[in-house]
């Protein structure tokens, strides 16, 4: 009997594990914003995308130099012993100024393609910190398997000695028999998300390894949700699609100007025999087979589409602050009361639990059924803290202050504040 106690001592040592077991494997660093915006700013989508804002900036510096370069010209010819020749400069000048239309096109431009590098850059951001938050609760659950498969060991070590002196049925042998093959169809699967969660991680965050930098456990420390009108304003989507806009203005602008003909001179100097011969030529095209005005309908049109994506985009973004907002206030009020309803109950539980058992208060089925709700009571609130900072993530995307959170996980930042 002194054996038996022995072993029924160590499953509720077990239990007790697995309350205060935080992760499968080595407890890990905590998490710096500088850390992951250098891991960020190495994978190839970011650099992919950092490159071709750079080949838009490019354009826009062109964009902004004058329309019309000036023309070489030069003749000869010869005109029975006389040679005649000419050299002349010709030159088609911007009486309308569409270089200036045109420079304000490029700067729209460059803060379309500014705000949507910024949106990568956050997007690629937050999937970072939701792979990490995933992998994390998987990692946990881990750990609880691995836990709960060395207590049903041991309780079936238990239950076969018991049986043995006649202490219990051998239908408890067979129902510890039961849990534990179910319990380890459950750690394969576990252990499957847990290989693929890693992966995703690894695939985001270049240096990473399951021993560095984690997602806090308390989350990003948001405490205030309200949200100020300029935020959804300041968007990187939504000042992209603005930006946009006004890069349809500009267009719908210079197509009207494209349609007013601008004039050409020349001048040219030469020898015609032996006299000197200075000439000036002039020409004016005439826009009367096409005077551009399909072109200026369709740039007006454009800009029109491009003004309703703007306004979609406010209302995509403000309707997808309000969710966001809603799921993150809901989602915090159900982990709270998680925690206030477990609070000090897992080892209490499991002490108890086991203590019933070793009286014969309960039998060995209902011993087993409440070691499982136990479990999936853990598993509960293992899920309800991923689901709580997967909201704060998406929360924070959707007010584009992602950067701004992350910052403040800097040691450096938390003593300046």
């Amino acid at each position: 009997m002194f054996f038996l106690y022995r072993k029924i001592s160590t499953i509720a040592i077990c239990v007790g594990v697995v309350m205060t077991l935080p992760a499968y494997g080595a407890q890990p660093s905590p998490l710096s914003g500088t850390w992951l915006s250098h891991q960020i700013n190495q994978h190839p989508d970011i650099i992919a995308a950092n490159e071709l804002m750079k080949a838009v900036f490019s354009s826009a510096q062109g964009a902004k130099k004058p329309l019309y370069n000036p023309q070489l010209a030069s003749g000869f010819e010869r005109e029975g012993n006389g040679t005649n020749f000419s050299i002349g400069l010709i030159q088609t000048i911007d009486i309308w100024d569409k270089q200036q239309v045109k420079a304000a096109q490029a700067n729209y431009q460059l803060t379309a393609a500014s705000k949507g590098f910024t949106y990568r850059v956050e997007e690629k951001t937050a999937q970072a910190l939701q792979a990490l938050i995933k992998w994390q609760a998987v990692n946990e659950k881990a750990a609880l398997a691995l836990a709960q498969e060395q207590q049903l060991k041991i309780l079936l070590d238990i239950v076969r000695d018991r049986k043995n002196v006649g202490d219990i049925a051998q239908i408890d042998v067979e129902l510890t028999f039961l849990n534990l093959s179910q319990l380890l169809n459950r750690s394969a699967k576990i252990q499957s998300q847990l290989r693929q969660t890693k992966a995703q991680v690894m695939e985001l965050l270049p240096d990473w390894t399951p021993s560095n930098p984690a997602y806090p456990k308390q989350g990003l420390g948001i405490t205030n949700v309200e949200v100020p009108a300029d935020w959804i304003k300041q968007h990187p989507l939504v000042a992209q699609a603005g930006a946009l806009w006004q890069v349809q203005k500009s267009q719908a602008d210079y197509a009207i100007l494209r349609g007013k003909a601008e004039p050409t001179v020349g001048f040219t100097l030469g020898k015609n025999n032996r006299e000197n011969v200075v000439g000036m030529t002039f020409s004016m095209p005439l826009n009367v087979r096409n005077n551009y005005s399909d072109d200026v309908t369709a740039a007006q049109k454009q800009a029109l589409s491009a003004q309703a994506s703007f306004h979609s985009a406010f209302r995509k973004q403000k309707y997808l602050v309000q969710a966001n907002t809603d799921s993150l206030i809901s989602t915090r009020g159900y982990l709270q009361r998680w925690q206030k309803l477990m609070a000090g109950r897992g080892d209490r539980s499991a002490q108890l639990l086991n203590k019933q058992w070793r009286a014969g208060d309960i039998n060995t089925s209902q011993y087993l059924l409440a070691l499982q709700q136990r479990t999936d009571g853990l598993y509960a609130g293992i899920e309800l803290q991923a689901q709580f900072n997967l909201s704060e993530v998406n929360w924070l995307l959707s007010v584009g202050q992602i950067r701004a959170a992350t910052n403040r996980l800097n040691p450096s930042f938390r003593k300046s504040s």
